[in-house]
C-alpha cells in the first residue's frame, strides 16, 4: 500500500479555470503565430481573466461524447465519480475552440480562402460532435482595421464569412498583427471568457435537468455525482459562492448514502474530495473559522467508518492524509496573508497527521506479522488491465491484500518524518508548546529508519530543554533511545555521556538497568566492547560490535573531555573556599566535595582544580594511578574511591602571593579523570565551582526546606548543606598601629580648620622610622587641589604657596603602646566635599567631608537661555550647612558688562542670622542688552557673600565668599509679547486685558493671532485676526475677560504664529505672558433694608 495512494489528484487540488483550445497556430515555424501564442500565455498578471489555453492541431481528436440517456428507469450507477471526469473538463474538452486563420478583407483570393476557412470550421465541429463547445474564428490580419461602419467591404465580407462558416457575428474576431498586439489579445481574452461562461452555464443547466428523472431508491449515487458536477462547473465559471453551496449539498448527500463493506472506501474518498473543496473555498473567501468547523465536522463523521478490522491501517492512512491536506490548505492561506494563532495553526494538523501515520505503521506491522512462507500470488488476478479503476475510491479488494508493506516500511517512516517536520516548523512560527514533542517523534522515526545520525542530532536538540524543565521521565526515555543510537554507530563520546546520565540521579531506570549500563560504561573505559543495548535487532547489533572492535584498535582517540555543566552526570561536584576572604599571611583553604549516584562504587585517577592564577594549580591536584580492573573496586587507600550516596571531601591549602593582595582568586574549573592511561581516559569538567543542570533547582529546594536536621557525625557532610563558593579575596595583613583623628566638622570656608592626628603603636616591638603623609587625597578634581592648602603651623594664614598634601612627615620611633599627636591645619578657599588621606607606615585612609555654604542660582522657571532686552529673574538661595549659627553681614551682586539690572540691586539678606539648615533667598530683575553678532553665551557676573560665625567674638574677621554666576545662552527674538491686566479678577465682573505685540526686527511681520476659549472665562474681542506690524512698531489688542469661577483660573490661551519665522513656536512666545490669575468670589450687594436694619 503505497503512501502516495492517498494523495489527492492534481485536478482536484488545482484552481479550475475555463479551458479554451486554440487551433490553426503554427507556433514552431511561424514567428507571427509564436508571438500571438506568447501574448496569450507568457507573463500573465493576476488581473487577466482566468483561462487555461492550449494549442491543438486542427485534426485533434477530442473525447467522444456518449449517447445521451433518455431515461434512468433501469439505470443503476456503478460509482459516484469517474476518475477521468475532472481532468476531461479541465484539459480535454474545451469550453471554446478558437480557429485562427490568416485572411485580410482585401485578399486577392478571398473566395478560395473563405471556402478553406469554412472547411476547417466544419472539421472542428465534426470532431466535437455531441458537445456544446462553442466555436469562434479569429482572422489574423496585417493591417489595422478601420472603425466599425466605415469599411463597407469589411462589413460585407464579414457577413459572408459568417454565413459560410455558420457562425454568429459575436464569434468572428479580427486580430491585427501590429505594435499593440498585447492589447488586442487582452480584448480577445475577455470575449473568449464570456463564451466560456455561456458554455459552463449551459452544462450546469444540462446536469440540473437530469434531476427529474432520478429516484432516491436506486439513484442515490447520482444525486451526489450531479451536485459535485454542478459545483465543479460553477468553479470553472468562477462562481465560487454557488460552487460552495453545491459542494455543501453534495457533502450532505454523500453521508446519506447507505454504507457497507464494499462501498465504505468510496464514500470516504468522495467525502474527502468534497471536504477539501469546501475548506479551500472557505479559505479563499477569508472565512477560516468556517473551514475549521467544516473539517472538524468531516473528521467527526468519518473517523468511525473503519470497515473491516484487517483494513484499519487503510483507514488511519486516509485519516492521516485528511489532516495533512487541511494543514497544507491552512499553511497556504497563511502565506497569502491569513494570521494564525497559537491555538489554531497548521502545526496541530500536521502533528495529528503524523500521529495517524505512526498508528498506521503499527497496525500494518501487526497485520504483516505472518509466516515468511505465506506470499501473495502472482500475477494478481484482481488487477485491472489499465492499472486504474473507473471510479474514485473503488478497488479490486480482497482480505489480506497487504503484502506491499514489507518494502514500504522506510517510506512510511519518511512520510511521518515529513509531517512532523511541517508540524515543527509551524510550532516554531507560532511559538507553540508541542514543538519539543514533535522533534522527539522525528528522532524516533529516524531511529526506526536506521538513520541514527539524524536521530541523535534531533534528540540531543531537545534534551537540554527537558533537563532545564526537569522532565526526568521523558529525559530518561530520550536518553535510552540516544544511547541505543550511539551504540549502533559506535560513537564513544556520546555513549559515555548518555551512560553517565542514565546511571545518575536524574534517571528513572530501575537499579538493574542502571547496573547494566554502568558495567557497559566501565567496559568502554577499559577499551573493551560493551554489550548490545536492548531492543536492537540482531543484524544491527552484529554490525555495531564490528564497529566497536575497530574503535579499540584506533590510537590517539582514547581521551575525551565532557563538559558536564549542561548534563546531569552520575558524579556531583561542589567546590568552595572556606572563607570569602583570606589575609595574605593566612593559608588559603579550598574544599572539593564529590558524590556518586551510580549503583556501584567507582574509582577515579585524578582530581585537579584550576584557578584564575594558574601558578596555584599545581598545588590543587590529587592523583593516584589505577589499573583498569580496579575501576569498580575499592582502592587500598580508599582515597580515590567514590561510594554511592556518600560525600567525599578533598582539601587543598596554599599560601597566596603578595602580588595578589587586593585581587580575587576564582575557581575556573574542576576536572575529574576516570579510566586509566592504558584504557580510555574521560575527563569530567565542571566550569566554575561545580554544579550541573539540576543543581540550581536542588539548591533552591534545599533552601526552602524547613525540615530539621539532626546532628551528624563530624566526618559526615550532608550534601544539601554544602554551597558553592567559587571565589575569594586576598586582603592585606591586619595593621597594628591605630590612627585616630580629632576635629569639629564641617570646615568653614577660608578658616584655618584644625585636625589632630593621634598615632599609637600596638606592635610588640619598637616601630622605627614612622612617617605620616597627610593632606588632600590625590586624584580628585584639580580645582579642589588649587583651593585647598595644608600646613603644620597654625599661627599663619595659608596662601597659594602651601601645598594640598604634606608627604613623609617624620614622626620618629614609637615604643610599644606609645602615642604621638600631630596637628594639621587646612584652609579651604571654595566650599565642597573633600577626601583627605592619612598614611602611617601602611595605607590607611580616612574620609572627611565638610560643607559650609551651598550657593545655587536658579530662576522661578528654569531657563536654558535668555532673550535680548527681555526681562528675566535671577534668584539666589543661601543654605547654611554649618552646625553653628552664621551671621550674614551683607551680600552684593556684581554684574558683568553684558548684563544689566532693571533697578538698583540692594542686599536683601543683610544682617540675617542663619541657623543650621535654614535658607535665605534674594531675587533680582535683570535684562540682557543687545550683544555682538555671533555671540551665543555671555557672562552673568559674581555674587559676593560676607559672613562670620555668630558664636565668635564681635571683632572676628569677616569671610567673603565669591560665587561666579554661570554663563547664559542669549538669543534674539523677532517678536515680544507682554500683557497688561489687573492683579486679580472678580466673578461676573468685566476685566480688561491688553496685549502688546512688538516687532523687534527690520522686516514687516505678518502675525496670526487667535484666542482659545476657556471654561472659566467668557471674553469679547477678536477671536482670530491677522496683523501686519511694521519694523520696530507695536500693536495693541484689547479684550474683556468675564470670569465665571472663583479661585486660581487659567486665562484664555493666546496663540501667535509668525509667517516669516515659522521656527518660532507659539509656546515660546506664550512664556512671556501670564497663564493664571486669581478670581475673587462675587461680593454681596447692600440693599436699603439691610442698611436700615443696621
Amino acid at each position: 500500500m503505497s503512501p502516495t495512494q492517498w494523495d489527492l489528484p492534481p485536478e482536484l487540488c488545482c484552481r479550475p479555470m475555463a479551458f479554451v483550445a486554440l487551433t490553426g497556430l503554427d507556433v514552431t515555424y511561424n514567428a507571427i503565430h509564436r508571438a500571438i501564442w506568447d501574448a496569450f500565455c507568457a507573463n500573465r498578471r493576476a488581473d487577466r481573466v482566468p483561462i487555461s489555453f492550449k494549442v491543438l492541431p486542427g485534426d485533434h481528436e477530442y473525447p467522444k461524447c456518449r449517447t445521451k440517456r433518455t431515461s434512468y428507469e433501469w439505470y443503476i450507477p456503478k460509482g459516484i465519480l469517474k476518475t477521468g471526469w475532472m481532468n476531461k473538463h479541465l484539459n480535454l474538452v474545451p469550453a471554446l475552440l478558437v480557429l485562427f486563420y490568416e485572411l485580410d478583407w482585401d485578399d486577392a483570393v478571398w473566395k478560395e480562402k473563405q471556402s478553406e476557412c469554412a472547411t476547417k470550421v466544419e472539421i472542428v465541429r465534426t470532431s466535437l460532435q455531441g458537445r456544446n463547445t462553442k466555436v469562434a474564428v479569429v482572422l489574423i490580419q496585417k493591417k489595422t482595421p478601420l472603425p466599425p461602419g466605415e469599411d463597407l467591404v469589411a462589413s460585407e465580407r464579414a457577413a459572408s464569412l459568417c454565413n459560410a462558416c455558420d457562425l454568429s457575428g459575436k464569434s468572428l474576431f479580427v486580430l491585427p498583427h501590429t505594435d499593440h498586439l498585447v492589447g488586442y489579445i487582452i480584448r480577445l481574452e475577455n470575449a473568449f471568457y464570456e463564451h466560456a461562461q455561456t458554455y459552463y452555464y449551459t452544462e450546469i443547466r444540462r446536469v440540473k435537468s437530469h434531476k427529474e428523472f432520478l429516484n432516491k431508491t436506486t439513484h442515490q449515487l447520482l444525486f451526489v455525482r450531479h451536485q459535485f458536477k454542478i459545483a465543479f462547473f460553477s468553479e470553472l465559471k468562477q462562481d465560487t459562492q454557488n460552487s460552495l453551496k453545491y459542494y455543501r449539498t453534495a457533502y450532505s448527500l454523500v453521508h446519506e448514502l447507505r454504507t457497507h463493506e464494499t462501498n465504505m472506501l468510496e464514500i470516504k474518498t468522495m467525502a474527502g474530495f468534497i471536504n477539501y473543496k469546501i475548506c479551500r473555498l472557505c479559505f479563499q473567501h477569508n472565512t477560516p473559522l468556517d473551514a475549521i468547523a467544516q473539517f472538524r465536522k468531516h473528521i467527526d463523521l468519518c473517523k468511525k467508518k473503519i470497515g473491516s478490522a484487517e483494513l484499519a491501517f487503510e483507514h488511519t492512512a486516509w485519516m492521516s492524509k485528511q489532516f495533512q491536506s487541511f494543514g497544507d490548505l491552512f499553511d497556504e492561506a497563511i502565506k497569502l496573508g491569513l494570521t494564525a494563532i497559537q491555538t489554531q495553526n497548521p502545526g496541530f494538523y500536521y502533528q495529528q497527521a503524523a500521529y495517524y501515520a505512526q498508528e498506521r505503521k503499527q497496525q500494518a506491522t501487526h497485520l504483516c506479522a505472518h509466516e515468511a512462507s505465506v506470499s501473495y500470488p502472482t500475477p494478481d488476478h484482481l488487477e485491472t488491465p489499465s492499472g486504474a479503476l473507473d471510479f474514485y475510491g473503488q478497488r479490486a479488494w480482497r482480505q489480506g491484500h497487504q503484502s506491499e508493506y514489507a518494502h514500504l516500511n522506510t517510506a512510511l517512516s519518511a512520510l511521518k518524518v515529513t509531517l512532523q517536520g511541517n508540524a515543527y516548523l509551524q510550532a516554531l512560527n507560532q511559538q507553540c508548546s508541542f514543538k519539543k514533542n514533535t522533534v522527539v517523534q522525528m528522532g524516533e522515526e529516524y531511529n526506526h529508519a536506521k538513520d541514527y545520525t539524524k536521530a541523535l542530532k534531533l534528540l540531543d536538540y531537545v534534551m537540554c530543554d527537558y533537563r532545564t524543565e526537569r522532565w526526568w521521565s521523558l529525559l530518561t526515555s530520550i536518553l535510552s533511545t540516544a544511547l541505543r543510537c550511539s551504540y549502533l554507530m559506535a560513537h564513544v563520546k556520546d555513549y559515555i555521556t548518555y551512560s553517565m546520565e542514565l546511571v545518575g540521579r536524574a534517571s528513572t531506570l530501575r537499579e538493574e538497568q542502571k547496573s547494566r549500563i554502568e558495567k557497559n560504561l566501565i567496559k568502554v573505559l577499559m577499551n573493551e566492547v560493551p554489550e548490545a543495548e536492548p531492543d536492537c535487532d540482531q543484524a544491527s547489533a552484529k554490525a555495531a560490535q564490528a564497529l566497536w572492535s575497530d574503535r579499540m584498535s584506533l590510537a590517539g582517540s582514547n581521551e575525551f573531555t565532557i563538559e558536564v555543566q549542561d548534563y546531569v552526570p552520575f558524579v556531583q561536584c561542589k567546590a568552595k573556599f572556606l572563607s570569602p576572604s583570606f589575609h595574605v599571611d593566612d593559608p588559603v583553604q579550598l574544599h572539593v566535595y564529590l558524590r556518586a549516584d551510580c549503583p556501584h562504587p567507582v574509582r577515579f585517577s585524578k582530581l585537579c582544580v584550576s584557578l584564575s592564577n594558574q601558578e596555584y594549580n599545581q598545588l590543587c591536584v590529587v592523583e593516584e594511578p589505577c589499573k583498569s580492573q580496579e575501576i569498580l573496586e575499592a582502592s587500598s587507600q580508599e582515597n580515590m574511591c567514590l561510594v554511592p550516596g556518600k560525600t567525599r571531601i578533598y582539601s587543598f591549602k596554599f599560601v597566596a602571593k603578595t602580588e595578589d593582595v587586593g585581587k580575587k582568586i576564582e575557581i575556573t574549573a574542576v576536572d575529574l579523570m576516570l579510566g586509566s592511561d592504558n584504557g580510555r581516559c574521560v575527563f569530567l569538567n565542571w566550569r566554575g565551582g561545580g554544579g550541573d543542570a539540576a543543581s540550581s533547582h536542588e539548591a533552591l529546594l534545599a533552601a526552602r526546606s524547613f525540615k530539621s536536621r539532626g546532628r551528624v557525625p563530624e566526618q559526615h557532610v550532608e550534601w544539601d548543606t554544602v554551597s558553592i563558593q567559587a571565589s575569594t579575596m586576598i586582603i592585606s595583613r591586619i595593621p597594628k598601629i591605630s590612627v585616630q583623628l580629632s576635629h569639629e566638622p564641617p570646615a568653614l570656608n577660608n578658616e584655618m580648620y584644625r585636625i589632630t592626628v593621634s598615632i599609637q603603636s600596638n606592635e610588640e616591638t619598637v616601630t622605627k622610622d614612622v612617617k605620616l603623609t597627610a593632606g588632600l587625597k590625590p586624584g580628585q578634581d584639580a580645582n579642589l587641589t588649587q583651593s585647598t592648602h595644608v600646613t603644620l603651623n597654625g599661627l599663619e594664614m595659608c596662601d597659594e604657596s602651601h601645598p594640598a598634601l604634606l608627604p613623609d612627615i617624620a614622626i620618629g620611633d614609637l615604643q610599644p603602646g606609645e602615642k604621638v599627636e600631630k596637628c594639621l591645619y587646612v584652609r579651604c578657599v571654595t566650599p565642597g566635599a573633600r577626601i583627605f588621606l592619612f598614611h602611617v607606615a601602611y595605607a590607611l585612609s580616612t574620609k572627611v567631608e565638610g560643607k559650609d555654604i551651598t550657593c545655587r542660582c536658579h530662576k522661578f522657571e528654569h531657563l536654558d537661555r535668555v532673550y535680548v532686552d527681555i526681562p528675566f529673574l535671577l534668584m539666589t538661595d543661601i543654605l547654611s550647612a554649618s552646625p553653628w549659627p552664621l551671621h550674614l553681614v551683607t551680600s552684593q551682586l556684581q554684574l558683568a558688562p553684558t548684563m544689566a539690572a532693571m533697578d538698583q540691586p540692594q542686599s536683601q539678606v543683610e544682617q540675617v542670622v542663619l541657623q543650621t539648615g535654614e535658607c535665605a533667598s534674594e531675587c533680582f530683575s535683570l535684562q540682557c542688552p543687545p550683544v555682538l553678532n555671533g555671540t551665543s553665551s555671555v557672562a552673568s557676573g559674581q555674587y559676593l557673600i560676607s559672613w562670620k560665625r555668630k558664636s565668635w567674638c564681635a571683632d572676628a574677621p569677616v569671610v567673603t565668599t565669591v560665587v561666579t554666576l554661570s554663563h547664559v545662552m542669549v538669543e534674539t527674538i523677532p517678536l515680544y509679547v507682554h500683557a497688561e491686566l489687573p492683579s486679580f479678577g472678580r466673578v461676573r465682573e468685566s476685566m480688561p486685558v491688553r496685549y502688546h505685540i512688538q516687532n523687534r526686527t527690520g522686516l514687516v511681520q505678518d502675525v496670526e493671532m487667535s484666542v482659545e476659549p476657556s471654561d472659566a472665562f467668557m471674553f469679547s474681542g477678536l477671536k482670530q485676526v491677522r496683523l501686519r506690524i511694521l519694523p520696530g512698531a507695536e500693536q495693541e489688542m484689547l479684550y474683556n475677560f468675564y470670569p465665571l469661577m472663583a479661585g486660581y483660573q487659567n486665562l484664555p490661551q493666546l496663540n501667535i504664529g509668525l509667517l516669516r519665522f515659522p521656527a518660532v513656536s507659539g509656546q515660546l512666545l506664550r512664556r512671556f505672558l501670564p497663564s493664571r490669575i486669581f478670581v475673587k468670589p462675587q461680593g454681596r450687594q447692600a440693599d436699603d433694608a439691610s442698611i436700615a436694619a443696621a
